[in-house]
């Protein structure tokens, strides 16, 4: 700590308060034992990075004193990708934060990993162009964390996930090397070294700097909404539109339930709800807008009010936190998979009924959010209220590890952009299979060989703890 100290001064930490606020990220269960008294260690230090100097000595230093060091940006994952271990430096990102060049020509603009979500976006936008990236989170989350657990944003079956919206990046290696990716619309220069980091949790290296590939802002905007019998007839004109070429930006279809507690006044009772946002030149989403109307129609879909859309936009951020929930003995949480298009009828069916099953279930719901041309997400939701509060975290438990079953026995995949951490990493090897969660393994031994990066987090067994 010293060393620490002594080289990065006033940016070392160790105030209760700080220290706290550094401990974890809002994962439900680190909410609940929060909430009951079970609160994880503090780290012995927060290294507030104003830059990627500061990450490489803060690594450098720690790995010399085989001290565990956890990479903090937002702090807004919910998978318990941040659970900070005894005796481990926090290092924080959020100071290397703003905008560090932007070319309007060229369509790149770089960020510094801190950097808001929302700020990035704010800033693009003076230059009327977008990021296209928008997570729930956004307002949140910073753009370094988006690479870290490989996130999609509400936009992205028209504009992509992180992975189609990075062009470059700059990141710490655990021995404090720094790695800086070049700026090329495309290369052939082996695997990408890019996609070593994305979704890598902290695990292989820190984020510091993000180069993102820009669109323009859209000329035009317009919203659609249909309604349809069953969750599972508004399947088919998803798959449809796209395999015809249709890249609407938003394209969210709800199950009755959901249906009925978001858009109450726009779809009539026990109907899935599809809303739809096309954006673009103003030609093609006249023309985009008519043809995914036929198609919708042609699968027996109804018109509904087309301002449902608009309130999605308005509302579409504003989720209560899980602490009112759990105060109330109700435990809850969201879990998004995916599958090809011939499995998600029977993926969303399997999961909401076995989900049903779980004593004390309020509530077993789902929608899709981003599709593609071979299958789409489910994002299920469950809330339950368990007869003896001590059960919570059990029933929490036992409804992930049903969600998780049910997807692996359907084909489907366990994550679509919350990434691993600690709620999913014991089913990984049933995802990855041994050969896959070897390499992962291999590339943890490589780049850290003493474990000291985000231990505990995304590898299936304790392989990547600390050694001394």
């Amino acid at each position: 700590m010293s060393r620490l100290r002594a080289s990065l001064g006033e940016r070392v930490s160790t105030d209760a308060e700080t220290l706290a606020a550094h401990r974890r990220d809002t994962w439900v269960l680190s909410e609940l034992d929060d909430l009951e008294g079970r609160s994880g260690p503090p780290p012995v230090a927060v290294v507030a990075a104003a830059s990627t100097e500061d990450v490489s000595t803060a690594l450098g230093l720690c790995r010399a004193a085989r001290i565990p060091v956890v990479p903090y940006g937002g702090g807004s994952g919910v998978c318990g990708g941040i659970r900070v271990p005894e005796g481990a430096v926090v290092v924080s990102t959020r100071g290397i934060a703003g905008l560090v060049d932007l070319d309007a020509a060229c369509l790149t603009a770089s960020f510094g990993a801190g950097t808001l979500g929302i700020d990035a976006e704010q800033r693009v936008q003076q230059e009327g162009l977008t990021i296209g990236q928008w997570p729930q989170s956004i307002d949140l989350s910073t753009v370094g964390g988006w690479v870290a657990t490989r996130a999609a944003g509400q936009f992205s079956t028209g504009y992509g996930n992180i992975e189609d919206v990075v062009l470059a990046l700059e990141v710490v290696l655990p021995d404090g090397t720094v790695l800086r990716t070049r700026r090329t619309p495309r290369a052939s220069t082996g695997p990408d070294l890019r996609q070593l980091f994305m979704g890598s949790e902290g695990t292989l290296g820190v984020v510091t700097q993000v180069t993102f590939s820009l669109r323009p802002l859209p000329e035009a905007r317009r919203g659609r909404a249909y309604h349809f019998a069953h969750f599972q007839d508004g399947i088919e004109p998803l798959r449809r539109l796209l395999r015809d070429g249709w890249r609407p930006p938003v394209l969210r279809l709800y199950d009755a339930a959901e249906s009925g507690r978001h858009f109450p006044d726009a779809c009539p009772a026990d109907r899935a709800m599809l809303i739809v946002l096309h954006e673009g030149a103003e030609g093609l989403v006249e023309l985009e807008s008519n043809a995914v109307a036929e198609i919708c129609h042609a699968c027996g879909g109804a018109d509904a009010d087309a301002s449902a859309v608009d309130h999605w936009l308005r509302d579409r951020n504003k989720v209560p936190g899980f602490r009112g929930f759990l105060e109330k003995g109700i435990i809850l949480d969201t879990i998004e998979v995916a599958a090809t298009w011939d499995r998600v009828a029977a993926l969303y069916e399997r999961v909401t009924a076995s989900l049903r099953e779980v004593p004390g279930m309020l509530l077993a719901s789902s929608h899709s959010s981003h599709s593609y041309r071979s299958g789409t997400n489910l994002y299920f939701t469950f809330v339950a209220r368990p007869d003896d509060r001590a059960r919570m975290a059990e029933t929490y438990r036992e409804s992930w590890r049903r969600v998780m079953e049910t997807t692996l026995a359907v084909g489907g995949g366990i994550a679509h952009h919350h990434g691993i951490g600690r709620v999913r990493r014991d089913v990984l090897m049933q995802e990855l299979g041994e050969a896959g969660v070897g390499v992962l393994r291999a590339l943890k031994r490589a780049l850290d060989p003493d474990g000291l990066l985000n231990p505990g987090v995304l590898l299936p067994d304790p392989s990547d703890a600390p050694r001394s």
